[in-house]
This record gives C-alpha cells, sequence and structure tokens, in this order.
C-alpha cells in the first residue's frame, strides 16, 4: 500500500491562514524583523496548522546561488580518520567555521589507490566549495574536475595545484626541531618511524631512496628533516596505516635487536605512530624515557597515556578553523593568499638522556 506525498506547505499559504502579507509572515517566522508579537504569534500558530517549518532549502539554494554543502575530501577510509584524534580535532575547527557561514559539511572518502573514484560522488553533488584534508596525495584527479566547475578549493598542502589555496605547515622543520632536542640530549641512535609513503605502502624497513617516490607530501618531509639531523644509515621503517597497531609493527623491526645495536630514540611522524612504539617497547621489556626516548607530530590529546609526549604540536583544532577561514573567504569572491599553520616543539615526558653503557 502507497501513500501519496503530502505537498509541503508554503509561506504564502501560512501568511493567508494568519491575514498577513507574505513578506509580515516572512520576517515574523525567521525572527529578524520588526513584527509585533501578538502578529508573530498568529504567524507561528498558521504555521503549526499547516506543518510549515521553514523556506524549502533547495529553493533557497537555487535563489542565492549556493547548496550551502562544503565537501571535505579525506584520503582513504573515514574509519581511520575517525579513529586519528589530530583527524577530529580538524574536522571540528573547521565544522565550527561552517556553522558559522552556515554550511553543513559532506565527507567525501577517496580510495587511496584509486584516487578517480571519487570524482563521480563529486560530479553527483552540489557543493559550494572543497577542503583537501588529512595528508592527501600530491597529485589528485579531482581537481580538475572541480576547477572545470568553478568550484574554490582549500587544502593542508595538498593536492599540490595552484588553483588550491593552501594552508600548509613546515613539517620538514618540525622534524628537525624533536631531532635537535634528541641531539641535545645525548642520543647517537636515532631511528624514525613514517607514515605511509605511498598508497601502497607496507610496513617494513627502508632506505632514504625511498623518498624519491613518494606521493605524500606530509610524510616525505617529514622524512628529510630527520635525515638533515642524523645520518642517512639511520635505521628507518614505514607503515602502511598511521595507526597504533603499524607503529608498533614498525617499531620492533627497529627496535628487537642487541642493546648494542638498538636505538637509544625513535622519532615517529604522528602521535599515534608513536604510541605505537611505546607499546612495543613495554612488548620487548624496554621503558620510556629511560631506556628508550619516542618523540610523535601532531600535539594529540591521549587520554589513555600514563605520561605526556614529547611532540610537535601542530594544534589541528586551531588548523580547522583556518582551512575554514580561508573557504570562508572564498566563498566571499576573494583569492587569498596560501598561508602556513605554526607549529611548536612540546616537551614531555617520553623523551631524556640515553642509557649509559
Amino acid at each position: 500500500m502507497t501513500t501519496d506525498r503530502q505537498p509541503r506547505a508554503t509561506l504564502r499559504a501560512v501568511a493567508e491562514a494568519a491575514g498577513v502579507s507574505t513578506s509580515t509572515a516572512s520576517l515574523a517566522f525567521s525572527g529578524k524583523g520588526p513584527v509585533a508579537a501578538e502578529t508573530v504569534e498568529r504567524v507561528l500558530a498558521a504555521a503549526a496548522r499547516l506543518g510549515y517549518t521553514g523556506p524549502d532549502p533547495l529553493a533557497s539554494s537555487l535563489r542565492h546561488g549556493r547548496s550551502g554543502v562544503v565537501g571535505v575530501v579525506v584520503e582513504g577510509r573515514l574509519l581511520h580518520a575517525f579513529r586519528d584524534p589530530f583527524a577530529v580535532s580538524v574536522l571540528d575547527g573547521l565544522s565550527q567555521v561552517l556553522d558559522e557561514v552556515p554550511a553543513g559539511m559532506l565527507l567525501i572518502a577517496q580510495h587511496a589507490g584509486s584516487p578517480e573514484r571519487a570524482i563521480p560522488q563529486l560530479a553527483a553533488t552540489a557543493l559550494d566549495a572543497v577542503v583537501f584534508s588529512l595528508c592527501g596525495p600530491d597529485d589528485n584527479p579531482a581537481v580538475d574536475h572541480l576547477a572545470a566547475r568553478g568550484i574554490p578549493m582549500v587544502g593542508d598542502g595538498s593536492p599540490a595545484d595552484e588553483r588550491v589555496v593552501q594552508l600548509t605547515l613546515d613539517n620538514r622543520g618540525g622534524s628537525v626541531a624533536v631531532g635537535h632536542h634528541l641531539q641535545e640530549l645525548g642520543h647517537e641512535r636515532v631511528a624514525h618511524v613514517m607514515m605511509p609513503l605511498r598508497h601502497d605502502s607496507r610496513t617494513e624497513l627502508v632506505g632514504a631512496a625511498a623518498l624519491e617516490d613518494a606521493q605524500f607530501t606530509d610524510s616525505r618531509d617529514r622524512a628529510r628533516g630527520f635525515l638533515d639531523v642524523f645520518d642517512a644509515s639511520s635505521p628507518m621503517a614505514q607503515t602502511s596505516l598511521p595507526d597504533v597497531e603499524q607503529g608498533a609493527a614498525a617499531a620492533r623491526l627497529l627496535l628487537d635487536r642487541p642493546a648494542a645495536e638498538r636505538p637509544t630514540a625513535v622519532v615517529a611522524q604522528s602521535d599515534l605512530l608513536a604510541m605505537g612504539v611505546v607499546r612495543a617497547a613495554g612488548e620487548l621489556g624496554l621503558r620510556v624515557p629511560e631506556d628508550l626516548s619516542v618523540t610523535g607530530f601532531d600535539g594529540v590529546e591521549l587520554p589513555w597515556f600514563a605520561g605526556t609526549l614529547t611532540t610537535i604540536d601542530q594544534h589541528g583544532e586551531q588548523k580547522g578553523r583556518r582551512l575554514g577561514m580561508l573557504l570562508r573567504r572564498l566563498l566571499d569572491g576573494e583569492r587569498p593568499d596560501d598561508e602556513e599553520q605554526a607549529s611548536d616543539l612540546r616537551l614531555g615526558t617520553t623523551t631524556a638522556p640515553p642509557p649509559r653503557g
């Protein structure tokens, strides 16, 4: 059995039922005009009787030339973004600004190995703007599609395209800062745990040559910063995913060796990877920081961790808000210059001088 869909009540019908003009009904319903309280009550009562809940969003978008939707392209599965507290903090900051625009946020997952698969979804969606966030690839086929539609784009350093307004981060400088901190503590045998360099990366030991064909700017630049401080022969491992589990797997490759050969410190490219290193150290009977110093990169809250991670704080919520403000200026018809997000070395309890002997 089917039921005929009832037509949507209109503002004109509400005005007629309340005995006022359509413009008066609009002002009364929005609460933004000088309308007598008695008239407002009469209009709202008529709206309630007719089931009128407000202007038709589709009609409104057609009048104003906007859909009220901003697409946020996330590289990889959304599951991984929601598990990453840094990603969540960036999205939270972005959503705060979108609430002010106002606009809704549509998350669009882009498969790492075949980014072109996101284009049909983008093509079928009315979007006011698009934000590329959370460490996507340098080359993204979605940029050509969106540019052809005249949709403004904001990125966090990628895709590397002049048509995308960028909020960049000095990833290389951040790695240099933690490297110098470890050097000042006296560490010489230092290893590096990297985020994926390519969409098909495996968790394995790699050499500096692996950086030459990297697809992801953030992981490449953080590794280059590490190599600016430490010797190119320093042990490095990349991961297939930047999460705790793969961080632990990579750390075991670096740490499960005789004490005389084992690193006394590990620089991890994210806080989640650093937590994996801490986990692996514990499994191998190593104390942090007495036997092993560990640093991260992001500056997220880790309420399940008893200590405080030494890390590069890139202020995720603030970063999300700044992405939103750049986007807002684009929607207002401006073309803002690229900007850089500040980051700070935040010292914690996971670094100390290397063990003696």
